[in-house]
């Protein structure tokens, strides 16, 4: 992973495991237009990543009240099961929210923990921002 990497509030995170030496790195993006957000992922989503990603789609749900929530995991080179459960629990609260959650998934990385746990059958999985967006 590339050091230099940006969150969305432009700083880089690497973020570490209180009390031993594993670290993670994830850049968080994000475009809204019209109603519909699409956020970027780089890096790894992991239990030390996965509460920064969690917090970056409530915020912008909240912030920019969507009708359409795009997660692009197509950089994502780690995707473990504290990822997968923020992708479900968002899923969760958005469809209470009438709020279409969309998740952009096209490497071994993402798609093979997706489709280990039946979370493609679960959620809209697609495998390009562009295939996802021509639904909305």
């Amino acid at each position: 992973m590339n050091d230099e990497a940006l969150s969305a509030d432009g700083i880089f995170r690497r973020m570490e495991m209180p009390g031993t030496s594993y670290a993670s790195t994830l850049a968080l993006g994000s475009a809204v237009t019209e109603g519909v957000a699409v956020i970027h992922t780089r890096g790894e989503v992991d239990v030390v990543t996965a509460a920064e990603l969690q917090g970056a789609l409530e915020e912008t749900v909240a912030r920019h009240q969507c009708t359409v929530l795009i997660v692009d995991l197509s950089d994502v080179n780690f995707l473990a099961s504290a990822g997968l459960a923020v992708l479900m629990r968002c899923s969760d609260n958005l469809s209470d929210r009438q709020c279409r959650f969309l998740v952009v998934a096209n490497s071994p990385a993402t798609v093979r923990p997706l489709e280990l746990t039946g979370l493609t059958e679960a959620l809209e999985v697609y495998d390009s921002v562009e295939a996802a967006l021509a639904t909305v």
